[in-house]
């Protein structure tokens, strides 16, 4: 909590030294306001049994009418030995022993379809095994602006903005910003890196201690500049879903602006 609250603290550094070039930063954030629930609504706790197994492929009890979706990654587990209350005797629960992760690519009305990644010597998965999105925060890095334009425009408080939107809803445990930029550094990894080495990410990430990665991305097509978000698995260090909007007018993020502070220009 500490390391977040330094990084709320360098936030409020940066919205004050550098508001006449944030335009750009402002309405990538609002409109990151705009596509968080999709990434909330992802990874809202699943509890769901293997129904069948198929070499690299898991079917999962969960169609269309339950909260999974294509690119969710959950964990596969089997129930072991129950333990019980050492004064009372009365049973607590059973110890859990991890298999791998299944990584949902199609739901269909009654099941879906996921690929499964297994974890070195662990027994693979049979029917009635468990899965699951945990009820616990999932702890994220949100990497540095990737900005594939050519307008120069200072993004650094983004990460902040997202991390700080993610921390809010309750769901994520953000990494400081601060933190990532410096890790990244250490090990020689570029954003770039991170969306195209899979092993890179994934190797990165075990430093972190993170379930995932969320790296966003500033690109212009046809005269349309887009935030667009991705989100990636810090298992395989591979994408499994993203989102794309393109950026809200500037009057729309202006509104948010305290009225003494310069007009955003970039």
């Amino acid at each position: 909590m500490g390391g977040f609250l330094r990084m709320g603290a360098l936030l409020v550094v940066l919205l004050a030294v550098l508001p006449a070039y944030a335009g750009t930063a402002d309405r990538a954030g609002t409109t990151f306001a705009l596509m968080a629930d999709d990434f909330i609504t992802a990874f809202t706790p699943l509890e769901t049994i293997v129904v069948q197994i198929e070499g690299d492929t898991v079917y999962l009890d969960a169609g269309a009418s339950t909260s999974a979706q294509a690119g969710q990654e959950l964990v596969i587990y089997r129930k072991g030995e129950a333990f019980s209350h050492p004064i009372t005797g009365r049973p607590l629960g059973r110890y859990e022993d991890v298999l791998g992760y299944a990584q949902i690519r199609r739901v269909h009305p009654r099941f879906a379809e996921a690929l499964f990644i297994p974890l070195p010597d662990r027994p693979r998965p049979a029917p009635e095994d468990g899965a699951r999105i945990t009820r616990g925060r999932i702890r994220v890095a949100v990497t540095p602006v990737l900005d594939l334009t050519r307008n120069d425009a200072d993004l650094r408080r983004l990460p902040y903005m997202i991390a700080t939107m993610l921390e809010r809803s309750k769901r994520f445990q953000v990494v400081d910003p601060l933190a990532v930029n410096d890790m990244l550094a250490s090990a020689s990894v570029r954003v770039e890196e991170v969306l195209a080495r899979p092993e890179r990410a994934s190797r990165v990430a075990r430093n972190l201690e993170v379930m995932g990665w969320l790296v966003p991305v500033i690109l212009e097509r046809r005269g349309t500049t887009y935030l667009d978000v991705t989100w990636i698995s810090a298992v395989t260090g591979t994408a499994l879903f993203s989102r794309r909007q393109a950026l809200v007018t500037a009057s729309s993020s202006e509104e948010q602006r305290f009225p003494w502070e310069p007009r955003p220009e970039d």
